[in-house]
């Protein structure tokens, strides 16, 4: 006959003394309470599901009592007899909650954390105060594996109310990026942002302000010499239609990225919309201009310096308002539109469009050939930089000229 089992007491839990070898006292019913050599009591469960014999911890003693580890005892007999594992059950029981505990702030910290390193630090800290502005305060508390698609629709229309739909498409764009990084921490379900397409409001196509009529641009670039106000932004108003890189590319220019013996200027990928390395060839005018200002500010970091101490590099709004000075109104005229401007021009010189593309750093989408693609038509581009910038010389000093065709060999 199998030996009859006495159940335990509280008083034999708490006078149990260890031993050096870990023993057991059974309670009946596969309950068991393990006493180990360091004097730790650990209260246990044996059981059989399909065949083998399991085991499941219920916790170390006095945090779970007698009492209660037979409450839990009869649970996982009633799971049993129902034909679940307990074992399996406890263990999801475990993950929804804490998968219920993980809020969206936390989840989506840990994504900016994790993919802010592979932008810009301007571009990092802007993400970050949007989803601090624009979504915790209303789904940072909430258990993203709880979050629906209705909810997250309601805090983005919200941000469009007002008027800011770029802002909105772009934060729903980010919290999409969150949820599917949440599917595949196991923190959530399912991305619930494609519920949300076609919701928002169409995206307005927006050009950038430009001027593209030789005869225009000849007016403008005559206006840039004669533009009294710092000697600093001159010199990036009289480069910026030489080199038509993006504005943020142009104001954070650093001297350490230029090599006047090569005439070139490497702008590092971490600085550039396509996160790829750009070289822009630099024609005599636009080397004149550089060596003109080097001396006001090459003792520090940056080529365009904002006011003050220098160290920070000239604001954003700086050449807009210096437009704004000359009379170019910002329906005409943009600092982005000297983008626009080359690439038109350049384009009816009859310049190859893949030139121009490479040279408007128009990037590969794919990273792998992104890597070798930054040097690519590198003669064809020095050549049409030279060129260009003759080009609008010419312009600039009103002689009459016929759209010229590229330079041979281009």
């Amino acid at each position: 006959m199998p030996k009859k089992v006495v159940p335990l007491t509280d008083a034999g839990v708490r006078n149990a003394k260890p031993r050096a070898k870990a023993y057991k006292m059974a309670d009946g019913g596969g309950l068991y309470l393990e006493v180990l050599p360091t004097g730790g009591k650990s209260w246990r469960f044996k059981y059989r599901f399909d065949g083998p014999e399991k085991r499941l911890v219920f916790g170390l003693w006095p945090d779970v009592t007698l009492k209660r580890a037979r409450q839990l005892r009869e649970e996982a007999r009633s799971l049993v007899a129902a034909g679940i594992d307990p074992g399996v059950a406890l263990k999801q029981e475990k993950a929804k909650a804490l998968a219920d505990a993980v809020t969206f702030e936390k989840v989506a910290r840990e994504w900016l954390a994790k993919t802010s390193p592979t932008w810009s630090a301007s571009h990092a800290e802007k993400m970050i105060k949007r989803f601090e502005k624009e979504l915790f305060p209303w789904l940072g508390t909430r258990p993203i594996r709880e979050i629906m698609p209705t909810e997250l629709l309601a805090v983005i229309r919200r941000i469009e109310a007002r008027g800011a739909n770029d802002t909105a498409r772009r934060m729903l764009q980010s919290s999409g990026q969150v949820f599917r990084y949440a599917v595949a921490c196991g923190l959530a379900e399912r991305d619930i942002s494609t519920d949300l397409k076609g919701a928002l409001k169409p995206r307005s196509v927006k050009h950038h302000a430009s001027i593209t009529d030789p005869k225009e641009v000849a007016r403008l670039l005559r206006c840039i010499d004669d533009y009294t106000g710092s000697f600093v932004v001159r010199c990036a108003l009289r480069i910026a239609p030489l080199v038509f890189v993006r504005p943020g590319e142009l104001r954070q220019a650093e001297w350490g990225e230029f090599d006047f013996d090569k005439a070139e200027w490497r702008i590092p990928a971490e600085r550039m919309k396509m996160k790829e390395q750009h070289i822009v060839p630099l024609s005599r005018q636009a080397l004149a201009i550089l060596k003109e200002l080097y001396p006001l500010t090459g003792s520090g970091r940056y080529v365009f310096p904002g006011r003050g101490a220098g160290v920070r590099p000239m604001s954003e709004n700086t050449l807009n308002a210096a437009l704004r000075y000359l009379g170019f109104d910002k329906t005409e005229m943009t600092s982005h539109g000297f983008r626009s401007m080359a690439s038109t021009l350049l384009n009816e010189m009859g310049y190859p469009p893949d030139v121009i593309e490479r040279q408007l750093a128009h990037g590969e989408r794919d990273t792998v050939r992104a890597a070798y693609n930054f040097a690519q038509y590198l003669p064809e581009r020095r050549k049409m930089m030279q060129t260009w910038a003759d080009y609008l010389d010419t312009l600039k000093a009103g002689v009459k000229v016929t759209p010229i065709q590229r330079a041979a060999g281009v």
